[in-house]
């Protein structure tokens, strides 16, 4: 074997051990950034896991809110005479019963009690629109009345009772973390403030 044999068979198993020296390496980049992408996607999960005791008490507040809203919706079947307050009432309840599976689900996904008396904190009954024992009250008399009566008590009740449901939702759009909450709560207020100007409508027609 020549000299220049010598040096140029060296010289090619140089450049072969090169390039697996080179492929491993570009291997060992593709693992990092992988790894990279998964880091990126459990922080982006764990974003959407964020939540403050503001969101804990707007859903256990409004999941007991949206149950007194649903209840007073359901008596409107066989005692409203306006077919528009029974219309209301129809899309109350098919509204809101979802939005109830959705807070509950959120409480069990943070490790939290579906309701503030289960937790023994009752700061969270304590919101804004959370009166519930003078709702309890005029219930009694709504559950009596029967007809136009029964039209001009449901709604200027249930306009109350929305009222106090934009002033908790505006509480956890101001101060709540979890972005799923505060989006909620923004959507309460949109749909809400506009059934509050449906219900003071129908009112000024029944001359309430």
């Amino acid at each position: 074997m020549t000299r220049t044999n010598a040096r140029l068979i060296r010289l090619a198993g140089g450049l072969i051990a090169g390039a697996v020296v080179l492929t491993g390496c570009s291997g060992g980049m593709e693992d990092m950034d992988m790894g990279g992408t998964d880091s990126g996607s459990s922080s982006e999960s764990a974003e959407s896991a964020d939540f403050n005791e503001v969101d804990v008490a707007f859903a256990q507040g409004m999941i007991v809110h949206h149950q007194g809203a649903i209840e007073m919706a359901q008596l409107a079947e066989g005692r409203a005479e306006n077919p528009q307050v029974l219309d209301l009432a129809g899309r109350i309840e098919a509204a809101q019963d979802p939005e109830i599976e959705t807070m509950t689900g959120w409480l069990e996904d943070w490790g939290q009690p579906t309701s503030a008396e289960e937790s023994g904190d009752m700061e969270g009954m304590d919101m804004e629109g959370m009166d519930m024992g003078g709702m309890d009250m005029d219930m009694s008399g709504l559950e009596a009345a029967s007809g136009a009566e029964f039209d001009r008590m449901w709604l200027e009740m249930m306009t109350e009772h929305h009222r106090g449901a934009v002033d908790m939702a505006e509480t956890e759009i101001a101060d709540g973390e979890n972005a799923e909450a505060v989006a909620l709560a923004e959507k309460i207020v949109e749909d809400q403030t506009a059934e509050i100007e449906e219900m003071e409508t129908l009112l000024a027609e029944l001359g309430g």
